[in-house]
Order: C-alpha cells, then structure tokens, then sequence
C-alpha cells in the first residue's frame, strides 16, 4: 500500500468562482473498523458523534504523518483500539461546512480496518465529541449512519469482506 503524505497547499484551486478556492483546505483519516466475532459473524464499529450521529472514527492529520498512520492514530484515541490492521484504502470523502465563520473544505481519507482483537475493549475518549461507540451487525449499522458518504463507504466495506469470503 503507498503512504502518502499531505500536502496542504496541493488543494489549492485556479478556476476562479470555485468555492474550493476560497476555502480553506483540511484533511482527515480514518476508517470502516470490522472485527469478526463468533460464528465468523462481521460487525462494524460506529461512534456517536456530538450531534448524536452514528458514524465512525476520524480526524485530522497532523504534520509529518501519512493517512494511515492518523487513521490508525485516531482509532486508538477514540475508541481505545491498538490490535488493528487496515486492509485496503476505500475512498475519500469532500464536504464544505463552517468554522467560526470560516468556509472549509474537508477531504476524509477512509480505509477499510480490521480490529485484530475481538475482544479488545472499547475505551471511549473522554472528550465532548464522542458520546458512544458499538459494534453493529452491517445491516444495522447501515440503519444508524445518518451521512450519505459514510452509508456508501459501509456498502464498499461490506461488499469487500463478502469478496473476501467474510459472514458479513
């Protein structure tokens, strides 16, 4: 797998009237987090972010690491996880939204992981942002996520296990 690192001026738009040009550019990573539980069953890890939203782990990339290094980074700060192995890149996700008056223009780096230990336990991280985490079963999971791209990401997840001869 190529690790790259950001570079946070790459972004930049020459059109003009591009809203991309008079946003601000950020970046983040994290992943679609799998474990496989008895039965060979496949259930997917989802926090409930601060707007009470199921979605999953994320955030931004700090100077000098690589996507993966963050999303592996910001697993293990939300949601306690360190036993993980991420098996494949999925996609990227771009949004706009408002900061203190500021437009941003968000790109979501996302990787499809495997948590090594089923049983490893789920520590949430006290802050704020997170009110929960849970494992779901896929079809339930998609019940829950609210965010259009990450319901698609779940899909790409899914049908990628299922290829991999996974119970999902």
């Amino acid at each position: 797998m190529t690790q790259k690192k950001i570079n946070r001026n790459k972004l930049k738009s020459q059109r003009k009237g591009d809203s991309r040009a008079k946003a601000i550019p950020e970046y983040t990573a994290g992943g679609i987090t799998f474990r496989q539980v008895e039965g060979g069953k496949v259930e997917f890890l989802l926090m409930q972010d601060h707007r009470s939203r199921w979605t999953i782990p994320k955030g931004h990339v700090e100077s000098g690491e690589t996507l993966e290094q963050t999303a592996l980074r910001e697993m293990q700060e939300e949601a306690g996880l360190t036993k993980l192995n991420i098996i494949d890149r999925l996609d990227k996700v771009h949004f706009f939204y408002r900061r203190e008056g500021k437009l941003i223009f968000m790109t979501t780096f996302i990787f499809l992981i495997e948590a090594l230990d089923p049983d490893e336990p789920l520590v949430l991280e006290d802050t704020e942002w997170v009110l929960d985490l849970k494992w779901f079963p896929a079809e339930q999971a998609r019940a829950l996520i609210e965010y259009k791209g990450t319901k698609l990401l779940l899909d790409m997840s899914v049908a990628k296990l299922k290829e991999m001869g996974l119970n999902v």
